[in-house]
């Protein structure tokens, strides 16, 4: 399992879930970063029918989307416990 973070450079939100992931990385968990205003981060959005940043989404092996937080950061502990780490 792994986190996406869905984020712009813009977005006032999107600082406290930078950080948030920041922290679920020093616990081992997997992030990866998606800026959506790139063709890359878009696309990857899209496909997640992501429309609010941030968007956090933990994602199984599959890709298949287990728990998302919209339009606000991941509760880290709810992440955690997710992953099978708390």
């Amino acid at each position: 399992m792994k986190v996406k973070l869905f984020y712009r450079e813009e977005c006032g939100k999107c600082p406290p879930a930078k950080e948030a992931c920041a922290r679920l990385e020093e616990r081992g968990i997997k992030v990866e970063y998606f800026d959506v205003d790139t063709v890359e981060g878009m696309a990857e959005a899209a496909f997640y029918e992501v429309a609010a940043t941030p968007t956090a989404i933990v994602v199984d092996e599959g890709g298949k989307e287990v728990a998302s937080w919209r339009g606000r950061a991941p509760d880290e502990e709810a992440v955690v416990k997710l992953q099978g780490r708390g």
